[in-house]
């Protein structure tokens, strides 16, 4: 059948490719198949069968859409009416939110690359009336992170410089901006995957992990069909917590015969740092390997590219549950019922897996960045933003931008300033900075999570703000535009602004709502406009 249209008890069957298009129509926005994959994964509507062909029940996509839309009018009511709603951005699918170099990293607290864009480029609206900045302007963020304002502005034609306290995220940013050997990359790639292959061929930990996801998979089907199971959940026929519990808890006795079978090492001799703590030895070995293997490549802007896989590599090996990996509670070392995909899970015991995945994708994101970027002239700078001597800096490494300064100026800041009490911005890559060896520099964050929300840090944190804001002024052109994206609960942004002698000359208020695969609350952001008094 070319069109998977059947009738049976008044339902409305039809295929994915035609549930795909239905359902970007009557959503208006672009629903790929993998859209409709996901809620069938995940039990969100049922999946039927007709001669080996995935069939869907329309009514029951128009029913889960209609509860989505139900939300988004919900949020609305709450967050009001005064908001922007073309800076939702809710029609990009997530792989248009990360496009190419924007995902060579995770990294908590970065905006999309749409509302950068949305503001630096030269188009205009009923919101934006006018145009801030031009091609071969030069934009300054205080606040780099991991590069999205660089990246943005290569795309656009303008000048970049990013700025930050973290040496690690400066790296991030710069392997991304900058243009690289993707042949030698290539290279070097499989040579180090070759490496860790011998590497491993002396020891149990892979064959051990094989025959454990043997087992694994055995077990899952026969006690966790898909979506059966999560579907039964869903109506409450399931008991979650105690049928997790009682599988897991049946499973381990397979998993500690595995273990000693294998004569597999759990557990580091030493437990004081990042590294000793959340990950298994094997894993580790690993890491210390690769890495040595890394420090040999003699090209630098290949061997941060390396550095970087690595980097994220070590992120998704953390011994974890799915669940915690964003927000660590304590290190797993058996297997475990895993919650998110509803099924026994196992924590990682080889990084090789990963490793090849992300050298892979990280190859197709340069790439795909390479056919992109603009002749304009874009670098990160570890620096305090309160204290840099921006033209000093450049001048050591980027002459030409600096020259650049010294004729037309900066034309203003695009940033995302860090939120009060949010994020330990250090901490989060706290493997990565134990790995490379790079100075940490909490001390230097503005508004971190450990100083917390009171009084004294609210305080602190508009005094820093401002102190940055009036630093870099010196740097701008007389007519600048400063744009800040900040979550400001605490009504801080107007002192902040006073304290910088500027004025808040109009604020953007967006949504940023949950999405279709996610159940996230939604809350508003403001994206503050300041100018010279």
């Amino acid at each position: 059948m070319n069109q998977l249209f059947l009738y049976k008890q008044n339902k409305k069957f039809i295929g994915l490719q035609e549930a795909s298009k239905w359902a970007s129509r009557y959503l208006g926005r672009d629903i790929t198949t993998s859209n409709i994959s996901y809620l069938l994964q995940y039990g969100r509507i049922k999946k039927y069968e007709n001669n080996g062909n995935i069939l869907i029940d329309v009514n029951e996509l128009k029913n889960y859409y209609d509860s989505f839309i139900q939300k988004e009018q919900k949020w609305k009511k709450i967050l009001g009416d005064d908001l922007n709603w073309h800076l939702s951005f809710v029609e990009y699918k997530e792989s248009e939110r990360t496009k190419h170099v924007h995902r060579l990293h995770p990294y908590k607290g970065k905006f999309i690359p749409q509302l950068v864009e949305y503001f630096l480029d030269e188009h205009t609206d009923e919101f934006k009336k006018e145009v801030f900045f031009k091609k071969g302007d030069i934009v300054l963020d205080p606040f780099c992170g991991s590069g999205t304002t660089l990246v943005q502005a290569n795309e656009l034609g303008l000048h970049a410089i990013g700025i930050d306290v973290s040496a690690f995220n400066i790296m991030i940013s710069n392997v991304k901006i900058e243009k690289h050997d993707l042949v030698e990359l290539k290279k070097n790639i499989t040579e180090l995957t070759m490496k860790l292959q011998k590497f491993q061929q002396k020891r149990n930990n892979i064959k051990f992990e094989e025959r454990l996801l043997s087992e694994l998979s055995l077990f899952n089907r026969k006690y966790f069909p898909s979506p059966d199971y999560k579907r039964k959940i869903r109506q409450g026929l399931i008991d979650e917590n105690k049928y997790g519990k009682e599988k897991e808890k049946e499973f381990l006795t397979t998993y500690w015969k595995l273990v000693e079978q294998y004569n597999i090492k759990l557990r580091q001799d030493k437990n004081e740092t990042f590294l000793d703590k959340w990950f298994l030895s094997p894993v580790r070995d690993e890491i210390d390997f690769l890495f040595e293997k890394i420090k040999e490549v003699k090209n630098n802007k290949t061997k941060e590219v390396l550095a970087i896989i690595l980097s994220r590599t070590v992120r998704s090996c953390r011994a974890t549950t799915h669940a915690d990996l964003a927000t660590l509670k304590e290190p797993v070392t058996t297997t475990y019922y895993c919650k998110k995909h509803g099924k026994i899970c196992k924590p990682v015991f080889s990084i090789m897996g990963w490793w090849k995945r992300y050298s892979i994708d990280t190859l197709s994101r340069l790439k795909q960045f390479n056919e992109l970027r603009t002749n304009t002239i874009q670098i990160g700078l570890v620096g305090d933003s309160r204290t840099i001597d921006i033209v000093e800096a450049l001048k050591k490494k980027k002459p030409d931008l600096a020259d650049l300064i010294a004729k037309q100026g900066i034309a203003g800041i695009f940033s995302s300033p860090p939120y009060v009490g949010l994020i330990n911005y250090h901490e989060q890559h706290a493997y990565a900075y134990e790995i490379f060896g790079f100075e940490r520099r909490d001390e230097l964050e503005i508004g971190p999570l450990f100083k917390g929300q009171g009084r004294k840090a609210r305080e602190s944190y508009v005094k820093g703000i401002a102190e940055v804001l009036l630093n870099c002024k010196q740097f701008l052109k007389k007519d600048y535009n400063i744009f800040l994206v900040a979550n400001d609960k605490y009504g801080l942004y107007p002192k902040i602004a006073e304290l910088a002698d500027m004025k808040i000359v109009n604020r953007y208020k967006r949504p940023v709502l949950n999405r279709v695969e996610k159940d996230r609350s939604a809350y508003a952001e403001i994206i503050f406009h300041l100018k010279e008094k």
